[in-house]
């Protein structure tokens, strides 16, 4: 190791599955109440309140945790967390892990549910892509060295493309995935009566919350990602004394 300079070892793709695997269960463990109080947003607006005068259960995304903590006990903000951490071991391992060789591939080394589908194709592609192009953008201008501040950076404006991105369709997928059998033919008129009854901005249902896990969870996962993979490289390389 000359001048403790390993990170310029490129790392294989087990290193980077395991990297990003190990990552994304820290990203859940930090943001997942705030996907579960999102969710939980979401459903409330899956009807407006009844003529007797019930009002909302769920107010913002801090309100909406204060109440399950109240009503429900902190262990709700974490409700289906084993499966989540599950998820990330299988899928945030692939999908992150193998960006790099896939873009590789398709660019040959040049440097120039149906509904659930739709949303992690688009979280995937906003994020990763997003987080790849401004990485590079500063790195090529210069602006910042290839560290944390630069990983933070391009890992929050990911974070907040995707919200911009995803939200209807996620919004659409939750309101389909929890809605009685037989309220909807489908996906698009689940999309079409939340436009005809509740207007557009229907599908940014829950927004604040989205952004708040979305700009979280990317900034833990890539800044994990980026510094567990250079941990394991670093441990890798042999100890050459100068």
């Amino acid at each position: 190791m000359v001048g403790g300079r390993s990170v310029d070892l490129c790392p294989t793709v087990a290193v980077k599955v395991f990297s990003a695997g190990t990552a994304g269960c820290v990203a859940d463990l930090v943001t997942f109440p705030l996907d579960t109080a999102k969710v939980r947003l979401q459903v409330q607006g899956e009807s407006r309140p009844s003529l007797d005068g019930s009002r909302m259960k769920y107010r913002g995304v801090f309100g909406t945790m204060f109440t399950m903590v109240r009503t429900e006990g902190p262990r709700s903000l974490y409700s289906g967390l084993v499966a989540g951490l599950h998820r990330q071991m299988s899928f945030a391992s692939v999908r992150i892990g193998l960006y790099d060789s896939m873009k590789q591939l398709y660019t040959r080394g040049s440097e120039s549910c149906l509904p659930n589908i739709t949303r992690n194709a688009i979280v995937n592609c906003s994020e990763l892509v997003t987080y790849d192009i401004i990485k590079e953008l500063i790195l090529k201008k210069d602006l910042m060295t290839d560290n944390m501040p630069c990983h933070f950076t391009a890992a929050f404006a990911a974070g907040f493309c995707t919200t911009v991105v995803a939200s209807p369709v996620d919004v659409v997928k939750t309101r389909f995935m929890n809605s009685v059998p037989g309220q909807y033919s489908g996906a698009a008129n689940c999309a079409f009566t939340m436009l005809i009854k509740e207007g557009p901005t229907s599908f940014y249902k829950g927004f604040v919350p989205s952004f708040l896990r979305l700009v979280s969870w990317n900034i833990v996962m890539f800044v994990s990602y980026e510094q567990i993979k250079r941990a394991v490289m670093t441990f890798q390389q042999p100890r050459n004394s100068y």
